[in-house]
């Protein structure tokens, strides 16, 4: 993908507290409502084979549906195991 904007949702789309899956273009990525802002990271888990999206998401931090293992969506950053790298963040 380029570095141009690509709508992948209106922001009514996604409520606060909510998470939505979109692909776009060839990418699955995730959508957390967070404090009225939309954020958006890869939709898969970078210590397994789980979709995001079917984590819990709680004070910007989305929970692994498979191991637990959080990553702050604002920034995809781990925050705790088994999680050690980062998700990857769209802005």
């Amino acid at each position: 993908m380029s570095d141009e904007w690509v709508e992948a949702a209106d922001q009514s789309d996604v409520a606060d507290g909510d998470v939505v899956s979109r692909v776009v273009g060839e990418l699955d990525i995730a959508l957390y409502g967070v404090d009225g802002e939309v954020y958006a990271t890869a939709n898969l888990c970078t210590h397994g084979n789980a979709r995001l999206c079917d984590g819990f998401l709680e004070d910007g931090e989305i929970e692994c549906p498979l191991h637990q293992g959080r990553f702050d969506v604002r920034t995809g950053k781990a925050l705790c195991a088994p999680q050690t790298g980062m998700s990857r963040v769209f802005r």
